[in-house]
């Protein structure tokens, strides 16, 4: 009996020790330096926002490959340009009115004096992209993107105030994101994706469409590799 609990004992702690280096090795497959420059695409796309009115946005990023299976790493710039929405500048006029010096004065101040005030957005990305393979040539991916930016506030009654100073800020940002890619040939992608973008005092929404240049062939090795498709259907991108 005590030969049967020693070998149980023995047998778990086999075991345990085993899963933890299964999860070394995991883990050590994520390493930076399986990074490198593939590819660079670029975008155009839409975007709605809880302040501006809906409009366009252009974009670029770059394909640095795979930390470790499965993960892709994909820097992003991003911009766009538009106006604020009517409730937006009625809030800020209201604000600019009760400042103690204007109240003093008697001076109101509406969303008409602020005439238009358009807000841009100039966002330096870093996405982390969970990416999968389909039978098709096909990726399809899920991430999060983390952020820089840049924000301002120009309109012809606001520029050189206070008031511009105050739209004018950097942000950081947090951004969960969705799409997918489609090979066209060896070298060029096109793909689609959504993205929600969550600022302290912004959010907006859109999706892009795009292509992508890869700049060398598949790469040998485990990393990102994509395993052969059924006969018949050509193999998915990577």
């Amino acid at each position: 009996m005590r030969n049967l609990g020693g070998a149980a004992t023995l047998a778990l702690a086999s075991l345990v020790a085993g899963a933890g280096q299964a999860r070394a090795q995991d883990l050590a497959e994520y390493d930076y330096e399986n990074l490198s420059f593939r590819g660079v695409g670029a975008h155009v796309g839409y975007n709605w926002a809880d302040k501006v009115e809906g409009t366009a946005a252009v974009g670029f990023r770059v394909d640095l490959g795979y930390l470790g299976p499965g993960v892709r790493i994909v820097p992003t710039l991003n911009y766009w340009s538009s106006d604020l929405q009517r409730g937006e500048l009625e809030e800020l006029a209201a604000q600019i009115t009760a400042l103690p010096s204007l109240v003093e004065a008697g001076v109101v101040v509406t969303a008409d004096d602020l005439g238009g005030i358009e807000w841009s957005d100039l966002a330096f990305g870093l996405d982390a992209q969970y990416v999968w393979t389909t039978p098709s040539a096909l990726l399809g991916y899920l991430g999060v993107g983390f952020g820089l930016h840049s924000l301002n506030g120009q309109g012809e009654s606001i520029n050189g105030t206070f008031v511009e100073d105050l739209l004018d800020s950097f942000a950081a940002g947090i951004s969960p994101v969705a799409g997918a890619e489609y090979l066209l040939e060896e070298r060029l992608r096109i793909y689609g994706e959504a993205r929600w973008n969550l600022l302290s005092d912004l959010n907006f929404g859109g999706f892009a469409i795009g292509a992508q240049f890869m700049f060398h062939d598949r790469d040998p090795g485990v990393i990102g590799r994509v395993p052969p498709a059924p006969a018949g259907r050509p193999a998915a991108a990577r």
